[in-house]
């Protein structure tokens, strides 16, 4: 029998890569700030009624200043994700966010001096490994072009900048779940997100803004947002059954299926080493979670 975890995890993967591709769609000649802050406004009726029902924990200042300190990060590297999906095919980006546990091992390593453990290390290497694989193609110009190719490609290192700041949020997350609850902090943390980044994107697309209320084309943004509020109403109810480095693994499938998505909605091309690339990196990231 299916875990109802496991079962929850992979819809959370399923609906985050489904409203990425949704994204992508509408975000052709749409301003991208708007398009962000609709996503995710359409997850708060949702998470204000669950965060209705949620005991609230004894807060301390680790709290408040893990939270204040990742909003700002959080806003940043949401705002590199819309980017990173509009100026590039899905299928070179999202297998980047794999990157995320590498960035964080080694600003454990010069912080504290933690050392990674063979698992671990093996799956640093899938990870470069697939990165390499991605842009195989380009093996013709030199051993060393997949990986020059790499910082070419503008949604590529727009996404490799969103898998930094994320090892950042990440422990910072970490930080106010230890202070408080996975479930209270996650549902606090979106509506808080989607109040503070508002003003943001109102401002920033502020010349779009009429054409998102007078044109009826624009109810494509529903979609992505709706998408968008049945991960998170997944991701926080599975992050409440298991341990947060399962999930996160398993979530992480997201990456293979958005590459699916950018060769069946987008007709994205050398799919075959993309897709291989992307499922090598999907098993270094699981190998290193696991390994912590």
């Amino acid at each position: 029998m299916l875990h109802s975890w496991v079962f929850l995890s992979l819809l959370s993967a399923f609906t985050l890569a489904t409203s990425d591709a949704f994204t992508k769609k509408v975000l052709n000649g749409n301003n991208e700030y708007l398009v962000a802050w609709f996503r995710l406004l359409f997850s708060v009726p949702f998470l204000v009624i669950l965060w209705l029902f949620i005991p609230v924990p004894r807060l301390d200042t680790g709290f408040y200043s893990a939270f204040v300190c990742a909003l700002p990060l959080e806003i940043i590297a949401m705002v590199l994700y819309i980017k990173a999906l509009k100026f590039s095919p899905l299928s070179l980006t999202l297998p980047f966010l794999s990157l995320t546990p590498l960035f964080l091992i080694l600003v454990s390593y010069v912080i504290l001096g933690e050392k990674v453990s063979f698992k671990g290390g093996s799956g640093i290497f899938l990870l470069l490994a697939g990165s390499y694989i991605l842009n195989l193609r380009e093996i013709r110009g030199g051993i060393l072009k997949p990986f020059r190719s790499m910082t070419r490609e503008k949604g590529s290192v727009l996404m490799i900048g969103v898998a930094i700041i994320y090892s950042i949020t990440s422990s910072l997350g970490k930080m106010a779940i230890q202070h408080s609850s996975p479930l209270f902090f996650g549902t606090t943390y979106f509506i808080v997100l989607t109040i503070v980044f508002a003003p943001i994107a109102l401002i920033m697309g502020r010349r779009d803004i009429r054409k998102f209320i007078g044109d009826k084309k624009y109810t494509n943004l529903f979609t992505p947002g709706i998408f968008y509020s049945i991960m998170v109403a997944s991701h926080m109810l599975a992050l409440s059954l298991t341990k947060v480095a399962y999930m996160i693994s398993l979530k992480r499938t997201s990456v293979i299926m958005g590459v699916i998505y950018g060769y069946v909605l987008f007709k994205e091309k050398n799919i075959r080493e993309r897709l291989a690339g992307a499922i090598i990196m999907f098993i270094g990231f699981v190998m290193i979670v696991t390994a912590s």
